[in-house]
């Protein structure tokens, strides 16, 4: 094999090869972020630190969730909350809102998987027009930090 056919930047993994494997990625966190996430959970039960800590939480993940749908932490809510955080912090909400392992991380995964989908077809549909993958990132990126901040300044400004 000569030189002029190697891809310098390695080998090409298709998107839903990067899905695999985030979504693996993300039970091997379940499985490893779980047993803390209880172990917090009954520190939370027997001590009041914990108490107070544990309802602080709980009232962070409410206020988080109000403008979705107004009550609660339902279940769209708290993708929503894994979508625009972590799935650590969309697990703990789960919990917080009563879900168990299972649908806990489901929704936790389910908001990871769906911040990846948009991120990962913001950048390859932006790229179809920059032909520029390192543009296209800095754009992305800029994006990701500066969108959040101009809705909640409109939002503001529309509300008030």
């Amino acid at each position: 094999m000569d030189g002029a056919s190697v891809d310098p930047h390695g080998p090409r993994i298709g998107l839903p090869a990067r899905m695999l494997l985030l979504l693996i990625g993300a039970t091997m966190l379940a499985l490893a972020f779980e047993p803390l996430l209880r172990l917090g959970s009954r520190w939370g039960n027997r001590s009041r630190l914990g108490a107070r800590l544990g309802a602080a939480f709980k009232k962070a993940s409410e206020r988080s969730v109000a403008h979705f749908n107004g009550t609660g932490a339902g279940p769209l809510a708290l993708v929503m909350i894994a979508f625009g955080v972590d799935p650590m912090t969309g697990r703990a909400s789960a919990l917080a809102a009563g879900h168990g392992f299972i649908a806990g991380w489901v929704i936790a995964i389910a908001g990871d998987m769906l911040y990846f989908g948009v991120i990962a077809v913001s950048t390859l549909g932006l790229n179809t027009y920059i032909h520029d993958p390192n543009t296209t990132m800095l754009i992305i990126l800029a994006a990701m930090f500066l969108l959040p901040v101009v809705v909640r300044n409109l939002r503001a400004r529309l509300a008030g």
